[in-house]
């Protein structure tokens, strides 16, 4: 008897000192509807002709303000969006740092990268060759989301209240590495336990508690939103996965951040009941983990920012540029329109662009990656291997997805992710074969800064 009250006693002792360790949090959500008119030109697909038709789902602008027992913030916005450019995010960013004072460290924008979309301020401009009146719907919606974003960060604030975080992951296993199956084997792959290439179907999970209700959940998963590509609007199956949430949890705020998934996709697709499917998946790993047992956060929030030089593989020359607007590619045309108004506004074609790498130390919790661009699954795969895939959360497509971000390996094997889709992005050619190095390599310093060794 006696044995069984001391046992009882540590247990709730245990559950008293995690109540307290992970007390004094607070915590704001608010939302903003940033759903397009329709006939705004879509993003995500080159062989998108006209504007949006219709709308399968709303899409959100969410925000949730966090600020730790010593007072520091962090401001996490995630976007029902394909991706920003750079001048956009530095304009909401920048924005927000002025009206309130969170330094640029401390905030982060996560896209889902859904394909059913708009286009957003220059991301992916030059996958289009637009007339003026689209071009000036595309910077009027700019410019209200910018607006739209800094205002929810401030109604977070206003709605700041005393919070738990605890932490823990899941799985889900729908994404396929696109580069190693052919799209029409993996059901039969699938079937037969043959899918190849590398995954990460972890599920990294952050609750957000307000006495006893869910007030908010965040949770990443490495794939791309491509399951849909029609002319509704959509937040794909991430968006779904959402939905589901907020459905099964009532009040509370469902936010998703994409991992490192640009060379994975959601298999089979092209079905809104697939869609749904996907975001059902994903919507039951992240149920299971709150049902399940979570760690709670306690101590300080810790974070590093910094944008590193990636260099391209090569620079066009005038004359190359010049000779290039004949071409019968119309994306080749339009990428050489931007790269000679470049060269004529700053006297060159850059050679090397400004990438953002962010690192959060959430207290005693995850530590937390934060990379731009449309990264491939061997950034989170080694950044985890690194630092322990227990502890490490890598999220790509955030604050700026400039273009996708290839492995060494993906370099050099080549294809869409490996330099292809630069065209799109209007960037001059592939990266240099030592991007990976570089981005890892300032990663390591930031978890160093944040107190953080492998």
């Amino acid at each position: 008897m006696l044995k069984r009250w001391l046992c009882l006693g540590l247990l709730i002792g245990l559950a008293a000192s995690e109540a307290l360790a992970a007390a004094d949090w607070q915590a704001g959500i608010s939302r903003k509807d940033i759903t397009p008119p329709l006939s705004t030109w879509m993003s995500g697909y080159a062989s998108r002709d006209h504007g949006a038709e219709g709308k399968l789902t709303d899409l959100w602008a969410k925000a949730i303000v966090i600020d730790d027992p010593s007072g520091q913030r962090i401001a996490a916005v995630t976007l029902d969006l394909v991706g920003l450019s750079r001048p956009t995010s530095l304009a909401i960013r920048d924005g927000i740092e002025q009206a309130y004072g969170i330094p640029r460290s401390n905030i982060a924008l996560f896209c889902s990268h859904t394909h059913t979309g708009p286009v957003v301020g220059g991301n992916l401009r030059s996958m289009f060759e637009l007339e003026e009146s689209e071009i000036q719907k595309i910077d009027d919606y700019t410019d209200q989301l910018i607006a739209d974003v800094v205002a929810s960060v401030g109604e977070s604030i206003d709605a700041l209240e005393p919070v738990r975080l605890a932490w823990a992951c899941g799985t889900a296993t729908y994404a396929v590495n696109r580069r190693n199956n052919r799209e029409a084997d993996v059901p039969m792959l699938r079937e037969q336990g043959l899918l190849n290439g590398p995954v990460d179907h972890d599920v990294p999970v952050l609750s957000v508690r307000a006495g006893d209700k869910l007030k908010a959940v965040l949770f990443g998963y490495a794939c791309h939103a491509t399951v849909l590509s029609s002319y509704e609007w959509s937040g794909d199956h991430p968006g779904f996965a959402m939905m589901t949430l907020e459905e099964q949890y009532p009040g509370t705020q469902a936010m998703f951040w994409a991992g490192c998934g640009a060379d994975q996709n959601p298999l089979p697709r092209r079905t809104v009941e697939l869609a749904q499917k996907y975001g059902g998946m994903l919507a039951d790993a992240v149920h299971d983990v709150l049902d399940g047992a979570m760690r709670p956060i306690a101590g300080d929030l810790k974070t590093a920012y910094s944008e590193i030089d990636l260099g391209f593989a090569s620079i066009p020359t005038r004359e190359q540029l010049q000779a290039t607007l004949e071409s019968d590619n119309r994306y080749e045309r339009v990428r050489a329109a931007l790269l000679l108004r470049q060269l004529e506004s700053t006297g060159r074609v850059a050679d090397a662009y400004p990438y953002p790498v962010q690192t959060w130390k959430l207290g005693d919790g995850p530590l937390w990656f934060v990379l731009g661009g449309e990264v491939v699954v061997d950034f989170s795969l080694r950044l985890k291997d690194d630092f322990g895939p227990d502890r490490t959360w890598v999220a790509g497509y955030a604050n700026d997805v400039m273009a996708y971000i290839a492995s060494r390996r993906v370099l050099q094997e080549g294809g869409y992710e490996g330099g292809g889709a630069m065209l799109y992005y209007g960037l001059p050619s592939a990266w240099a074969d030592n991007v990976e190095e570089l981005i890892v390599s300032e990663a390591h310093r930031q978890a160093a800064s944040v107190g953080v060794s492998e």
